[in-house]
């Protein structure tokens, strides 16, 4: 499969997976009795960031495995680690501005980030049988 279409396949079932996640979460907020807009906001910008860290993510280990394989492992592994330490930069920029700001609940806009790697866990454990 192309690259491309493997990153584009995969977070697609992210966001998929974080939709269902987030209504999860804010469907536990009301029954516990305290959801409000703020914790509706900050499910959605942080499943929004949780996304977009994946997916650029995803790119640059697509870039840096095309590097190591035309035999350029230092400019491979110098992009995953600006990469990361880039990421996670603008990850804590932007929660940091929304939480600040009053528009988002601090727990509700830091869940979403915890949900990915579950939602990778079960897709490739429910996958295993397709298409092999």
């Amino acid at each position: 499969m192309d690259s491309r279409k493997f990153i584009l396949q995969k977070t697609g079932i992210i966001a998929a997976g974080q939709v269902v996640c987030v209504a999860v979460m804010v469907g536990i907020f009301a029954l516990l009795g305290h959801f409000d807009r703020s914790v509706l906001l900050g499910g959605i910008f942080g499943g929004v960031i949780a996304l977009g860290n994946f997916f650029v993510m995803a790119v640059c280990a697509d870039l840096a495995a095309d590097r190591a394989e035309k035999g350029n492992t230092k400019s491979g592994q110098l992009l995953m680690r600006l990469s990361f330490l880039g990421r996670t930069a603008v990850m804590f920029i932007l929660l940091f501005a929304l939480i600040k700001s009053g528009l988002c609940h601090v727990l509700a806009a830091v869940l979403p980030l915890a949900f990915t790697r579950p939602i990778l866990t079960l897709s490739e454990f429910f996958g295993k049988g397709k298409g092999k």
